[in-house]
């Protein structure tokens, strides 16, 4: 089974950058239907750090209390990426080169690849909130215990949440100084899905659901600063890291595309493979 988890985990950014008139409210097809989360003037404030802004969004709203847990081990994943990008160029660096693999995309493998694979993994992994774990480097689910070969399929059953990923996204970019970053989507785990059941396929499924039943979507963007943009469903805010304080700080609370601009960056090489609806907004601008 071939995981395109880059499909599932860039579209959901695009939808929740929309303009909120358009933008279609995350629901969970068969799971539960999630309502928008409620913030308060704290998560609206700059200068709040991002684990301040997930605390007082657990207060606000219990049903994502375990998000906190989930968003402080990416916070810490990215903060290690953005170093590890930064030193990637140096002569001494253990980044540099490929690592003479080809992943499940068809790309050869460079060794920062693999190395970001592994940071944001183990970060996630541990944190004891997920179900099942997906990246863009590797063709099957990740085994979350630890055990096995990394080939193995195995499945926890106590986590609430399902994360795919793109560890490194652009990689190739790093050796011209251009940015990268890091997608997270975060679904809710299908309870339809049974641990104990010798049919895991609907278990694996949970990480090909639609952008519209995710809970959270993040993208971190290693730049001139490094950047670290979330959505819970209602709105996107983005933190910029304060490498002073080792902190992401609220920079640009409530993010929206403006509805008209002189400038938009986009890849448009590949403008003949987008969906409908992108052609139209970019024809429109």
């Amino acid at each position: 089974m071939k995981f395109s988890i880059i499909a599932v985990s860039v579209l959901p950014l695009v939808s929740a950058f929309s303009p909120a008139s358009t933008r279609p409210a995350f629901k969970a097809g068969s799971l539960n239907a999630h309502k928008a989360p409620v913030f308060d003037e704290v998560c609206e404030t700059t200068g709040v750090t991002l684990k301040r802004f997930m605390n007082e969004v657990a207060l606000l709203n219990p049903e994502l209390n375990e998000l906190t847990t989930l968003f402080g081990g990416i916070d810490t994943a990215c903060k290690a990426l953005s170093n590890l990008v930064k030193r990637s160029q140096l002569p001494s660096s253990e980044t540099l080169g490929y690592q003479g693999e080809v992943n499940v995309q068809g790309e050869d493998q460079k060794k920062l690849d693999v190395i970001s694979n592994d940071v944001l993994k183990r970060a996630l992994r541990f944190t004891g909130r997920l179900g099942v774990l997906a990246s863009e480097e590797e063709d099957v689910p990740i085994d979350l215990t630890g055990q096995g070969d990394g080939k193995d399929v195995l499945l926890d059953d106590t986590g609430k949440y399902v994360a795919v990923f793109d560890p490194l996204d652009g990689s190739s970019n790093v050796d011209a100084g251009i940015p990268t970053g890091t997608i997270i989507g975060i679904y809710e785990h299908d309870e339809s899905c049974d641990i104990e059941g010798t049919d895991s396929d609907v278990c694996l499924a949970n990480t090909l659901q639609a952008g519209t039943n995710l809970v959270a979507a993040a993208y971190c963007l290693y730049s001139s600063s490094c950047f670290f943009t979330l959505t819970l469903g209602n709105g996107v805010y983005g933190f910029t890291l304060d490498e002073q304080i080792g902190e992401f700080v609220l920079s640009n609370p409530n993010l929206k595309i403006p509805e008209t601009s002189a400038i938009y960056s986009m890849n448009e090489a590949n403008c003949n493979s987008w969906d409908e609806p992108l052609q139209k907004v970019v024809d429109g601008w």
